[in-house]
């Protein structure tokens, strides 16, 4: 199979009478693009960001991002109070974001030793995608919100494309940790936001921080916030869909 990687410069290339079946665009930049009298009969497509910036994705005409948001409102209670805009407001979505990850991880303590490490189509597995949400933490909470000059912890589990970023990457545990280090850890830095959340004001939620990935530009404490809660809902989005593959392949 042929890969073209993010050095390829594929941008405005037209596909015309193409066979893309079974194709994978991970991590690709699609937005503008256009398909026309194209078969999509089981494709799959997975945009975090859809609902983001007032996006839409039309499909025979109708814009479904609207339909999509709502339905994974529906599948996951307490989604739908991820952009809280006020203290009381974001102390019960995180209590709801609190209630949702207990159940998944009490969910994983039942299945097979092992599923936590298992990688679903080259995916994070469950374990790493909890490491993923410390670094998250220490990112936007103790980095940019908190100004903690070195916020990350060992344990964290970095994207592959933060090293263009500039990112000590030798900060990061060169070994995997075991499975209890990362729910204690993890534990951790829930308290943490919990904590963070117990105390704060309007006023600091209005509050200037730099970003932690383009320090030149600016965020508040609440936007800091909001991408933590966006983090902690797709990353949980992402684990689920792979536990139920996971599951299914026990069962078969």
């Amino acid at each position: 199979m042929a890969t073209f990687a993010r050095s390829d410069d594929e941008h405005g290339v037209e596909f015309v009478d193409a066979d893309l079946r079974g194709a994978r665009f991970i991590r690709a930049d699609l937005s503008g693009a256009v398909m026309r009298a194209v078969h999509v009969s089981d494709a799959d497509i997975d945009a975090p960001w859809l609902a983001e910036g007032g996006s839409s994705l039309h499909v025979n005409g109708v814009d479904v991002v609207p339909l999509v948001e709502a339905e994974l409102d529906r599948r996951f209670p307490g989604r739908a109070d991820r952009r809280a805009g006020d203290p009381d407001g974001l102390r019960a979505a995180w209590a709801a974001l609190e209630r949702t990850w207990a159940a998944t991880l009490e969910r994983v303590a039942a299945m097979p030793p092992g599923t936590v490490d298992v990688s679903v189509g080259g995916e994070w597995s469950f374990a790493q995608t909890l490491r993923h949400l410390v670094m998250a933490t220490d990112t936007w909470l103790r980095g940019a919100i908190l100004g903690i000059e070195k916020p990350f912890h060992p344990i964290g589990q970095p994207n592959a494309e933060y090293e263009t970023d500039g990112l000590d990457m030798s900060v990061f545990a060169p070994v995997a940790p075991s499975y209890a280090e990362v729910l204690e850890i993890r534990a951790g830095h829930v308290a943490m936001v919990r904590d963070f959340l117990a105390t704060v004001t309007a006023d600091v939620l209005a509050e200037a921080r730099k970003n932690p990935w383009a320090p030149e530009y600016r965020e508040t404490t609440l936007s800091c916030l909001h991408v933590i809660l966006h983090e902690e809902w797709e990353h949980h989005r992402f684990a689920a869909r792979d536990l139920d593959a996971i599951e299914a392949t026990y069962d078969a």
